[in-house]
């Protein structure tokens, strides 16, 4: 039995619409409820929870594998897992964003960025050779600069219609993302087969 962890809202509507293709039971996930943990016909073993809650149960063995957002893999500590797939789902960006007069700002302190993904903004900036302070907003990071509590925001955008609908504008795009397939490197080792078998089926709905 694969014991597998998606996560909640859009991920997971997509991931199983891409089992279902692939040839795996979906029906017990499509007609849930308020469960939380299911199990399929096919032996597989489904809990949904939130991105970073998915990276938690990866890491300390709970599941066997995992679909999450690699905005979430990327401000997470936890790297000790095998990336197998790009499913290609989920497409946007991480960007640099603030007002257009940020580009000739010459600032004579340290900027400060607002962002939900401090280690992302961390190891941008630091890419950069550049020393910025970087303020934690939970909510609507683009009020940072509206609100004048940053120079700039380090966030997902994907049409780029609410930067665009407060002035603002993506500076520099930094890196891709999109929904990724990890394991758990000790599963990988015990159930190989079936991992791989589902690696395989999923590809071929990516289309490689």
């Amino acid at each position: 039995m694969i014991k597998i962890a998606i996560t909640k809202g859009r991920i997971e509507k997509q991931v199983c619409k891409m089992l279902e293709k692939a040839g795996y039971d979906m029906d017990p996930i499509f007609n849930k409820d308020r469960e939380l943990l299911i199990e399929t016909k096919d032996g597989l073993s489904m809990i949904f929870g939130k991105a970073n809650d998915v990276i938690t149960f990866l890491e300390h063995g709970i599941v066997d594998v995992g679909f999450v957002g690699k905005d979430s893999l990327d401000d997470s500590d936890f790297d000790d897992y095998y990336e197998l797939l790009d499913l290609e789902i989920g497409k946007c960006v991480f960007a640099l964003a603030a007002y257009p007069s940020y580009r000739d700002c010459d600032f004579k302190r340290r900027k400060k960025i607002a962002s939900k993904y401090p280690l992302v903004t961390k190891k941008y900036f630091a890419s950069k050779k550049e020393d910025v302070e970087i303020i934690k907003l939970e909510g609507s990071v683009e009020l940072g600069p509206i609100v004048g509590i940053s120079d700039a925001i380090v966030d997902i955008v994907e049409t780029g219609s609410t930067l665009k609908a407060n002035g603002l504008e993506v500076i520099e795009e930094i890196s891709e993302i999109s929904t990724r397939f990890i394991c758990n490197k000790v599963s990988l080792k015990f159930k190989k087969d079936e991992i791989l078998e589902m690696v395989e089926k999923l590809e071929k709905q990516v289309g490689r």
